[in-house]
């Protein structure tokens, strides 16, 4: 692939178009379709893009493998952490409603942090499975 200039060229203009992409359906969940996973598939694409055309150790160095294995649980960690604080506060498990003062605001704060812990561990488990397959025959 070093000899293939226009793909080079044009990832490196449609991988921060991807990117954002994915922070914008990350946001827009509240509103429309999107959330978590897709935005962390998009984002996943956008990285496994880039190890297609700028090889897989170029990927490795900028997000390496312990980054992406620490990231898995993480996002689980964060999805259960927001269910435990429901509990905590009085409500059930994944009852947004108590975790601030309005309820409303509550609702959209939990939403979300909860999208965000869907999002990390989608992208991290796709760019996990990538690095186990593209690694395959290196060993």
């Amino acid at each position: 692939m070093r000899l293939d200039v226009i793909l080079r060229v044009v990832t490196k203009m449609i991988l921060p178009a991807m990117l954002l992409f994915a922070v914008y359906v990350q946001f827009h969940a509240d509103y429309g379709p999107g959330g978590g996973f897709q935005a962390g598939v998009i984002a996943a694409a956008g990285f496994i893009l880039y190890a297609l055309i700028y090889g897989l150790g170029a990927l490795m160095r900028l997000v390496p493998v312990a980054l992406v294995e620490a990231l898995v649980p993480m996002g689980v960690l964060i999805f259960a952490g927001v269910g435990i604080a429901g509990i905590l506060a009085g409500g059930d498990f994944l009852d947004y409603s108590h975790l601030l003062h309005d309820p409303v605001h509550a609702q959209e704060w939990g939403i979300f942090l909860v999208e965000v812990g869907v999002f990390v561990t989608v992208a991290s488990t796709m760019l996990a499975i990538f690095y186990a397959f593209a690694a395959r025959g290196r060993r």
